[in-house]
């Protein structure tokens, strides 16, 4: 069955009791990518009040899984780095996934995460395994989804994914 669906909408409908409870929204998406934002809540701070650096990671690894998910579905992260840059201090967090490359049963991933000031936007923190990236493992291969532009009514392109997906049980 071939299901037409937006990637921002796919990554909006993907729940999670942690990401809901973060506040974690999904702000833009398109194949290979994902932008997330958090807004800043003072529970998050550590000790000196800056953002805590485990929730700098749980950005990363759900920048990139999300990321992985507009390619294709049941993602897990398998291992992460995290590179800090300087204090995370902002109102809000946005998190960019990239998707650098993809294997048969792996996807490598990068993410930045930036701090919206009142003035700029500064680069926090960026994620991944050295130069490579997050990885992101699969259950199964990689199940590529086809993006492709569809015709709206009025004839324009929308720029909806057409999802072709098997799911498998592979475990």
């Amino acid at each position: 069955m071939i299901e037409a669906v937006t990637a921002l909408a796919k990554l909006q409908a993907i729940s999670s009791a942690f990401n809901e409870w973060l506040g974690i929204e999904v702000t833009a998406a398109s194949e290979g990518s994902a932008e997330l934002q958090l807004a800043w809540r003072s529970e998050f701070g550590q000790y000196s009040g800056f953002l805590h650096a485990g929730l700098v990671g749980a950005l990363i690894d759900t920048a990139c899984g999300f990321a992985a998910a507009t390619i294709t579905a049941e993602v897990l992260a398998s291992r992460y780095s995290v590179n800090f840059f300087r204090l995370a201090v902002a109102a809000r967090f946005i998190a960019r996934g990239k998707v650098l490359k993809l294997g048969k049963r792996q996807i490598f991933c990068r993410t930045e995460v930036y701090g919206d000031g009142v003035t700029d936007k500064r680069l926090l923190a960026s994620g991944g395994n050295d130069s490579d990236g997050g990885v992101v493992s699969l259950r199964g291969p990689v199940e590529r989804q086809l993006f492709q532009p569809a015709a709206s009514a009025d004839g324009g392109a929308t720029g909806e994914a057409v999802k072709r997906f098997r799911p498998r049980n592979l475990l």
